[in-house]
């Protein structure tokens, strides 16, 4: 099969793409890849800078979405479905294969492109806004980076959680993209927080989504309302922040650590309760991956290049079939 290889620690541009062997499937969903999803943690591992450090050579990508080829049985799948999925590894490719528990059903409403954009992004988000951040409805919500694909999923998740979206963008490109994922309010990187006060009469927001990191970080802070809470979930501006905690203490407000995987990596059985909570919002139309920009499988290294030097508008995906 094609697949996309890792086989130094050179950047984006050092990628390679080959033919190598099918993997075996060890009583595993055999998928046919139709669409993989690129996250920033796939940036990241070809710098050999992201905490999973698998062995090279190999086949990076962590989400996709495609049809079953073959599935043990007794795993609720059956050959021909239609299915998104998160192994983790070896996405960028023609075939993986994946363990039942991290397959789920792709409604018939979705493209496969889109489908590829959920697993990461939306699993991370659902589990940042309802367990993590516990938004409610009738709160407000700023999301930095809001015109990538986790600013964009946290848009869209917020919204049918019934709250107020206030999205932070850098042009007036991305501002658009916030717009079209269903952003109430958008604001300039500049002034934000003299711009969210004057959008909720001094009173700030309830909760910050927070992917980028670096110097917005104090100002996020500043900008939240008395309890607020501030859900740390990445730094793709590459600085990692600190807080001075007499902050929060005067402030009355919270920082929270939004590590997913951590969370499921010991509870798997929580990746399937996700799905069921998320599945109607998906058939509705609620939650409706923004697709930025698509490249063949062959043409990897210009995409993670793209998403190495923030460029991504929506979630960017790799084309197999």
């Amino acid at each position: 099969m094609r697949a996309v290889r890792i086989t130094s620690l050179d950047g984006p541009s050092a990628v390679e793409f080959l033919e190598v062997a099918e993997p075996e499937s060890h009583g595993q969903v055999v998928i046919d890849v139709h669409a993989a999803g690129l996250t920033f943690p796939d940036v990241l591992q070809t710098r050999g800078l992201y905490q999973m450090k698998p062995a090279l050579p190999y086949t990076p990508g962590s989400e996709v979405a495609g049809v079953v080829r073959s599935a043990p049985e007794g795993s609720g799948f059956a050959p021909g479905d239609r299915v998104a999925a998160f192994p983790g590894l070896g996405t960028f490719a023609e075939t993986v294969v994946v363990p039942p528990a991290m397959v789920f059903p792709l409604p018939d409403r979705l493209s496969f492109a889109q489908g590829a954009g959920i697993p990461m992004n939306v699993l991370t988000v659902h589990f940042a806004l309802t367990r993590r951040g516990k938004l409610q409805a009738g709160e407000t919500m700023l999301v930095q980076g809001a015109a990538g694909g986790v600013g964009t999923a946290a848009i869209q998740l917020a919204k049918a959680l019934g709250a107020r979206v206030i999205a932070v963008t850098s042009t007036d490109e991305k501002a658009e993209i916030a717009r079209r994922a269903g952003a109430d309010d958008v604001v300039a990187v500049e002034g934000f927080k003299d711009a969210v006060r004057a959008l909720t009469d001094g009173r700030g927001v309830d909760l910050v989504v927070d992917p980028v990191g670096g110097d917005r970080f104090t100002d996020s802070l500043r900008s939240l309302a008395p309890e607020g809470r501030l859900l740390v979930i990445g730094f793709t501006a590459g600085e990692i922040p600190t807080v001075k905690v007499n902050r929060l203490l005067l402030g009355n407000v919270s920082v929270l650590g939004v590590a997913w995987g951590e969370f499921w990596m010991k509870n798997i059985a929580y990746l399937q309760e996700q799905w069921a909570d998320l599945l109607p919002l998906l058939e509705a139309g609620q939650l409706d991956p923004v697709i930025g920009a698509t490249y063949p499988l062959e043409e990897a290294a210009q995409a993670l290049e793209l998403m190495d030097g923030r460029g991504a508008l929506g979630k960017i995906i790799l084309t197999v079939r």
